[in-house]
């Protein structure tokens, strides 16, 4: 799936946003890929909304996973 340069432009716009109002996701990140992100490993997220009531998933992550995490990473070093 192709995506069109104002698209990505507008995701990147977003992810650099995203990055300034949640500080502490990409260093979580860093540190995951210097240890050494391992497949297998459970991934897992839990929202609490406003009254109280969690969300809760998780994942075990696969190679196809570790790439995209590291292409990330590796895009954010870049700028």
């Amino acid at each position: 799936m192709a995506m069109n340069p104002m698209a990505m432009m507008k995701l990147k716009e977003r992810l650099e946003l995203f990055g300034k109002d949640h500080p502490k996701v990409v260093p979580f990140f860093e540190m995951l890929n210097r240890e050494g992100l391992k497949e297998g490993s459970i991934y897992e997220m839990k929202v609490t909304d406003p009254d109280g009531k969690e969300h809760v998933m998780n994942m075990r992550l696969n190679t196809h996973d570790i790439e995209t995490i590291r292409m990330l990473m590796e895009n954010k070093k870049k700028k």
